[in-house]
């Protein structure tokens, strides 16, 4: 049984998907997340960092949405447009988790939604 989950506190989905799916009450996959501010739909301002930063508490709005929380994440995966930006979104990312991190892929892309810098998503465990 999988089941859609929504929340106005992370930026609508911009296509034909859902925020976040939650698959028989125990798994939750959370489509990528972007820097965008949830109330202005807009790319964050100030670089990797900060779209970093917002895209992560985007996935924390889902994860809360879907009783879930960052150290029930599974997998995630690191979309960056500039393998360059590695570093700068590590530091980031690394603030969210505990001395278990999730698995964890990174890879480079040509383009993201809306010109971004850094998009994530990620599998979580429901709480």
């Amino acid at each position: 049984m999988k089941n859609i989950v929504e929340t106005s506190k992370a930026p609508a989905a911009i296509g034909p998907y859902s925020q976040g799916i939650m698959y028989d009450g125990k798994l939750l996959f959370v489509a990528g997340q972007l820097g965008i501010v949830p109330e202005t739909g807009q790319i964050i301002e100030g670089g990797v960092a900060a779209e970093a930063e917002q895209a992560m508490k985007n996935i924390g709005a889902i994860l809360d949405k879907g009783l879930s929380h960052y150290d029930k994440i599974l997998k995630t995966t690191i979309f960056l447009a500039d393998m360059n930006d590695f570093a700068t979104v590590n530091e980031v990312y690394a603030r969210y988790f505990n001395d278990t991190p999730p698995a964890r892929s990174t890879v480079q892309v040509a383009g993201l939604p809306k010109g971004g810098l850094v998009e994530i998503d990620c599998i979580a465990s429901a709480l």
